[in-house]
């Protein structure tokens, strides 16, 4: 990368379907997300939907307006299916390795890199609704993931495009609160987990890749994790969200409230000693009410993004969420909340 802090977008709801991303797709079933869309249409019917989907939404030209935006980096959550019945049992999932390949292909004659991430959220497996045996807790498929993180490592890591594996999206973790203890995995797991996961795609790919591995919202809890000298080009990802937070965001001094939360976190979270990016952030802001103009909107929604940017000055890398959604989503599609930025601003 020769020093350069890689400004890139993610690709969500490709892959993986999202009904905030694409709800055309969901509208006529009922459903909210992916496994509800299996029952509600049948597997067949599911089968044609994702690929046409996977087809159609993404193609060479996205690629081609990333990079002239002034974007050098994609990150690209595919699924634990990824290899269908060549990996772990799919169930009436549909893989995705070609379309991977056709994203490397995409990337390398534009000149981005690919961040691969697993798109697994231990502590949430109640998003499966049952659909795969042996999901319920992360314990039962932890080394599937590991076959999986292995096998993308050892198909890619000679691709001029590969910058790394994440080993995971949105984890959750368990935490006290008194007497109780929330939903999710214990952190003692996760940890444990990382480091396999580390040596998985070492033991593969050699020590250029880099392995991210995501905070799980909790950017203090990695204090010194490791950091030690046998770990080597491993970064810390933090999600930084805003748009729920309980601030009114209508002026300036609400907007610095939210950079400064977003500059906590990363000094929390880099007391790891890892370099630490941003995995996924957004321009939407948390509003008391709705009597804002449009025109007021769009302002201070600028005003927001470019403090975020010089937040993350930095972050080796920080990538938007997202590059496209089927409706235009302010705040979230990069064509629509960066288009008035100038590149040298992403660059």
């Amino acid at each position: 990368m020769n020093g350069r802090a890689l400004h890139g977008v993610n690709l969500t709801g490709w892959l993986m379907l999202e009904s905030w991303v694409t709800p055309g797709l969901f509208a006529d079933s009922g459903a909210l997300d992916e496994p509800s869309l299996i029952h509600a249409v049948g597997t067949q019917r599911y089968r044609e939907i994702v690929d046409r989907h996977r087809a159609e939404f993404m193609r060479h030209a996205d690629f081609v307006q990333i990079a002239g935006r002034g974007f050098n980096a994609v990150r690209l959550t595919v699924p634990w299916y990824v290899f269908g019945a060549a990996g772990p049992d799919p169930g009436p999932y549909v893989g995705c390795i070609g379309n991977v390949d056709d994203a490397f292909e995409w990337a390398e004659d534009v000149g981005l890199k690919v961040l691969l991430v697993l798109g697994i959220s231990p502590g949430r497996e109640e998003d499966e609704h049952g659909l795969i045996h042996n999901h319920e807790h992360f314990s039962d498929y932890r080394d599937d993931m590991l076959q999986v993180l292995s096998l993308l490592a050892d198909r890619y890591k000679m691709r001029d495009g590969f910058l790394g594996v994440e080993v995971a999206d949105e984890p959750r973790t368990q935490t006290r609160r008194g007497l109780s203890v929330s939903e999710g995995v214990p952190l003692h797991v996760l940890r444990t987990y990382y480091r396999a996961a580390y040596d998985a795609v070492r033991k593969t790919a050699g020590k250029d890749p880099v392995i991210v591995i995501p905070d799980a919202g909790r950017h203090g809890a990695w204090d010194v994790f490791m950091a030690q000298r046998r770990y080597e080009n491993v970064w810390l990802d933090s999600h930084l969200y805003h748009y729920t937070d309980k601030t009114d965001a209508t002026g300036p001094f609400g907007v610095r409230h939210l950079v400064d939360n977003s500059l906590a976190a990363l000094k929390a979270a880099r007391r790891s000693g890892l370099p630490v990016m941003v995995g996924k952030w957004s321009g939407s802001l948390p509003f008391p009410d709705s009597l804002m103009t449009p025109e007021g909107l769009i302002a201070i929604e600028r005003v927001y993004i470019a403090e975020q940017i010089n937040a993350f000055s930095d972050c080796p890398a920080w990538f938007f969420q997202t590059w496209k959604t089927a409706g235009r989503l302010v705040g979230w599609d990069a064509r629509v909340a960066l288009a008035t930025f100038e590149r040298r601003m992403l660059d």
